[in-house]
């Protein structure tokens, strides 16, 4: 189960006087948790017989909430309608960090005998665990995600444009338990809340960046990993606010390290048995090296749904970490893909997504790679054993806008995810790009305000 909470046992809850609040909750097109506070009362007698609604907007806005255009799901001439929250039950849990509150994760549907929303991260995501379950398989899957600690507060770093901020340690503290020390109050309380939420915490390490963390959680069923994955990433700003201080997921803040989150997946038969182990070449099954082509020779044309803002770009600098160059290899940091583990612990991490990563499309796109591979039984190259900075291999795009032009014109990803699924993110690409386009930076002014 993916939450802590049953149904039953949130209503004695209730009952009991413990929940006064619950969150409907949903991933929206950028990967953020959107929804609403519903009373308890309310929940009992509305929302879980007959679901709840939200505006179909939510899914076709820009990272501000302002209306766009060119999206086919909602606009001025349709009327902004509502959408179905469908409350998934099994993702029922408590929030420590909210006092009498409880979450659930909805699906989005057209009405109550209407169809899936495509577009909802969520529904992919479900569409790919449907494709995948046709083949007899489950995939399973962790998310690494780094962030950055600042001592200012969220409403203090926004008053400042978020220049100036005071990072929470001071130097490079990769693996440092002295300098970390300091900020163990409020990782702390992030592992303690998320535990109580329903996540398993495996610990957390200092990265190279100045402030820079990174709290893992044990692997899961692919869904699963995605609503821990958004409810962590919101909950970690939440308590962060409440100790006065400010985190950010942003893949590249500044000229330092980026924030990666490295996804660690592998898929299982039905009977959850290791598929991906064999007798073959490193210890891979024919499955194996099929999944791994097929990943890798889709890299290109799905990065926009591995990095999906401008900033995601900035990442990708030789000798960072970030990947450049598209190859793989058996424990090589240095390429995209980086196969680690042996017998049922093997498995595949993707190096590609940062911070930013909307998980629910990342792990789409990983599964719709690999049973590209799979089924066409794509052959795997030899791995790389060498610097992937330093190889001639094909690179990664390097902008959001090439990365929208490769997904535009492949035909995996319309195979795979539908027109409708395809139309929407590219539609979402192009606001973001027109948006970029249309800024003044900082570097500008600075470079040519007085001397240009």
């Amino acid at each position: 189960m993916a939450g802590n909470l049953t149904a039953g046992e949130l209503d004695a809850a209730i009952e009991a006087g413990e929940i006064d609040t619950v969150i409907v909750g949903f991933p929206d097109a950028q990967g953020r948790l959107v929804g609403k506070r519903v009373s308890a009362r309310f929940w009992r007698d509305e929302v879980l017989p007959h679901g709840a609604e939200a505006c179909n907007y939510l899914l076709s806005v820009d990272v501000d909430l302002n209306t766009v255009d060119g999206y086919a799901m909602s606009s001025w001439e349709t009327g902004y309608g509502d959408m179905l929250l469908r409350p998934d039950l099994s993702t029922l849990r408590r929030l420590p960090w909210q006092p009498g509150t409880a979450l659930v994760f909805a699906d989005l549907a057209w009405g109550h005998e209407g169809d899936a929303v495509a577009p909802s991260p969520r529904s992919i995501l479900n569409a790919q665990r449907e494709r995948l379950a046709t083949e007899g398989l489950i995939a399973y899957a962790g998310t690494e995600l780094e962030f950055i600690v600042f001592d200012d507060s969220y409403r203090d770093a926004w008053a400042k444009r978020y220049q100036g901020l005071t990072p929470s340690t001071d130097y490079n503290v990769d693996y440092n338990l002295l300098a970390t020390t300091r900020l163990e109050p409020l990782l702390r309380d992030i592992r303690v809340g998320m535990e109580g939420a329903g996540l398993y915490c495996e610990g957390v390490k200092g990265e190279c960046n100045f402030g820079q963390q990174e709290i893992a959680f044990r692997y899961a069923e692919v869904l699963e990993t995605a609503d821990n994955h958004t409810l962590y990433k919101n909950g970690a700003k939440e308590i962060a606010d409440r100790h006065g201080k400010a985190l950010t997921f942003m893949a590249k803040f500044n000229e330092r390290e980026g924030n990666s989150c490295h996804i660690h997946l592998s898929v299982r038969g039905q009977d959850g048995a290791a598929v991906m182990a064999g007798d073959g070449p490193h210890g891979f099954s024919p499955l194996m090296e099929h999944w791994i082509a097929g990943v890798l020779v889709t890299l290109r044309e799905f990065t926009l749904l591995y990095a999906p803002t401008i900033n995601s770009y900035k990442r990708y600098a030789k000798g960072s970490f970030a990947p450049t160059g598209v190859a793989w290899g058996i424990d090589n940091r240095t390429c995209a893909l980086r196969v680690v583990g042996q017998g049922s612990s093997l498995r595949v991490e993707n190096r590609v997504p940062g911070g930013d990563v909307n998980p629910y499309l990342a792990l789409s796109a990983i599964i719709a790679g690999g049973l590209h591979g799979v089924r066409n039984e794509l052959p795997l190259p030899a791995p790389l054993t060498g610097n992937a900075y330093d190889n001639d291999v094909e690179h990664l795009p390097t902008t959001l806008r090439e990365a929208a032009e490769l997904f535009a014109g492949s035909t995996v990803a319309r195979e795979a995810f539908g027109d409708e699924v395809v139309a929407h993110y590219l539609n979402q690409a192009r606001i973001e790009v027109e948006a970029f386009d249309a800024a003044v930076t900082d570097w500008e002014r600075i470079r040519g305000f007085e001397r240009l």
